[in-house]
């Protein structure tokens, strides 16, 4: 990114997929950035405009079973976040926003919906609903911490050879075959809210630097006491 411009942070529907607090996710890094000295331009894209292809970093959200269907279909319509994803931007897809990135997801009655062919992962429903707070091992190629957040879906997921496990479930549900979320290149997926850059403040950092490179350090002790927090109550002392 030039060092004149301003890192530019889009986020994708947030009047169809914004649910439990995902919309934090965008403040996260804008303040992380900030922080840092990073200029910020926060774009909010309504599913009713065009998704535009020259942001950094890219954001979805989770939500009901027919906003994720029409999202799903506005996006392979409008295939302005695909060309993005292809020219190296970042991005991070929570929950229903997480399914729509595979090939296909289960709809409002279980029957396949296609979805927009990011990650190489298919999603159906489950035979129960995952709710509650989850810690996982984040996978080591990331360097990342213990993944905390809290889901609620019905989604099981099914990880391709094309993408790795974002990490392994201690506590949770996440993909529902002891893994939680997927990334490949610079695109990380997740079922987990929290919000999850909150919770997960190495995870903000990581889309950060794919986006501008190298960070400087911040405080986090105020992160560092949430994710404490979090942690204590779901795991073993």
């Amino acid at each position: 990114m030039p060092s004149d411009s301003a890192l530019r942070i889009v986020w994708i529907y947030p009047d169809l997929l914004s649910t439990y607090g995902d919309q934090g996710n965008v403040l996260i890094l804008d303040q992380r950035a900030r922080k840092r000295g990073i200029p910020v331009q926060t774009i909010y894209v309504r599913s009713s405009d065009p998704v535009p292809d020259s942001g950094d970093i890219y954001l979805i959200g989770g939500g009901e079973d027919r906003p994720q269907i029409l999202a799903a279909e506005r996006l392979r319509r409008d295939t302005g976040l695909q060309r993005a994803v292809h020219r190296g931007a970042a991005l991070l897809a929570v929950c229903a926003g997480y399914q729509i990135m595979g090939t296909v997801f289960g709809g409002e009655e279980g029957q396949p919906v296609q979805g927009i062919g990011l990650l190489d992962i298919e999603s159906s429903r489950g035979p129960a609903r995952a709710v509650g707070e989850l810690a996982a091992e984040v996978d080591a190629g990331l360097g990342g911490q213990m993944l905390t957040g809290f889901e609620n879906h019905m989604g099981v997921t099914r990880l391709g050879p094309g993408v790795r496990p974002l990490s392994r479930t201690v506590v949770g549900t996440g993909n529902g075959d002891g893994t939680e979320g997927c990334h490949a290149g610079k695109v990380v997926g997740t079922y987990l809210h929290g919000p999850a850059l909150a919770r997960n403040p190495w995870l903000a950092d990581v889309l950060l630097s794919w986006a501008v490179g190298p960070l400087a350090p911040i405080d986090d002790g105020w992160y560092n006491r949430l994710r404490d927090e979090r942690l204590r109550a779901v795991l073993p002392a």
